[in-house]
């Protein structure tokens, strides 16, 4: 039997809530897969700061650097708002990324056939949508240099070297590898000079990939696209900045953002957890919707473990799931035949998981 050391950082908000159920689901599946876990809990965010003065201890770094992944929650709320900006949840988590090198986030879109009523486009345009969203994630705007305010003017940089964008390109042209073998690349080359070096490098990179369809597109086009038609993409390859909006679009392509998991990987630990916030105005209700940390713990086993039996066997669970009419508060106004909490919707998932 194969032990798996799991960093657990559950965060603010809901953040423990999903995180348990998570947890509960790779038990249920660990016990049918011949494997097993052994979790660590590690302090992040708000909750972080009021224990510790600091969003992210150094504790936690170690723990998450001498795991073989981690699953994490989400961080935030309006308690913290106000503090200095270096000592916000939101700053720890840029230095978290930083520190484990995660420089690729990945975000798969994928629109449940019992859901389709849930999204706000017609069915006809998100039946069968299965994108993912690879966004560079420890460059750009966010980490650029110079940055800076004062009373009159504030400025952030846009920066990407060739470095950056020639392995986050490989990370997308892999993953095309396993899908459609199509890549779109989203920049705005006809304004920005970095854009240019990104479209100029990623088709560099993409001679190496003969079999891959690379396509470019500027960013205000591809939102538009993403509602007009999000069946014509695959694999979704694009900047910081850009790739954080547009893959928040693209979630609700699904109805629920509730519903969709996103990794973190690069060179050492991966970060898998879903795409939404801590919603601290639901916190401790048990109506969050657990299916997307659940599903963060399957990418987390395909991805970080390579344990595709048991991974395939929670995405099985959560279909089911949902086909039997199994929903949270979020989306019981779509075909529910039960209404669940955050607790007995990761029990009935977990439950079909063992089988």
């Amino acid at each position: 039997m194969k032990t798996y050391k799991i960093a657990l950082i559950k965060g603010d908000g809901i953040g423990p809530e999903i995180i348990d159920e998570a947890v509960k689901v790779l038990d249920a599946v660990a016990s049918c897969c011949n494997i097993e876990f052994s979790y660590e809990e590690a302090l992040m965010g708000g909750c972080a700061y009021d224990i510790t003065g600091d969003p992210l201890p150094q504790e936690t770094i170690n723990i998450s650097l001498n795991s073989d992944a981690v699953l994490f929650g989400a961080i935030g709320g309006q308690k913290w708002d106000n503090l200095p900006r270096e000592k916000r949840p939101e700053s720890g988590l840029l230095r978290f990324r930083k520190e484990l090198g995660v420089y690729a986030n990945l975000r798969p879109v994928v629109v449940y056939d019992e859901l389709i009523n849930a999204s706000s486009l017609k069915p006809e345009v998100v039946k069968g949508v299965n994108l993912m969203v690879v966004r560079e994630l420890i460059g750009g705007i966010y980490f650029g240099e110079p940055k800076g305010r004062d009373e009159n003017r504030g400025w952030n940089t846009m920066v990407y070297t060739r470095d950056e964008i020639v392995r986050i390109a490989h990370q997308a042209f892999k993953i095309a590898m396993t899908r459609s073998k199509r890549v779109c690349s989203v920049d705005k080359a006809n304004v920005l000079d970095v854009s240019q070096l990104w479209r100029d490098v990623v088709t560099e990179v993409s001679k190496e990939y003969p079999e891959i369809e690379l396509s470019h597109m500027y960013v205000d086009n591809a939102a538009m696209q993403l509602i007009r038609d999000p069946k014509q993409f695959d694999v979704m390859l694009t900047g910081n900045i850009f790739g954080d909006i547009l893959s928040d679009e693209a979630s609700m392509l699904s109805g629920s953002i509730g519903l969709l998991p996103s990794a973190s990987v690069g060179a050492k630990i991966g970060v898998y957890e879903p795409i939404h916030g801590s919603a601290p105005d639901i916190a401790g209700q048990g109506i969050a919707n657990p299916i997307a940390t659940i599903a963060s713990a399957s990418m987390m086993l395909r991805y970080a473990l390579g344990e595709n039996e048991a991974a395939d066997k929670i995405d099985a669970a959560i279909k089911r799931a949902l086909k039997e009419g199994y929903r949270t508060k979020d989306l019981a106004q779509f075909d529910a035949k039960e209404v669940c909490s955050t607790s007995e919707m990761g029990s009935i998932i977990a439950n079909y998981a063992a089988k």
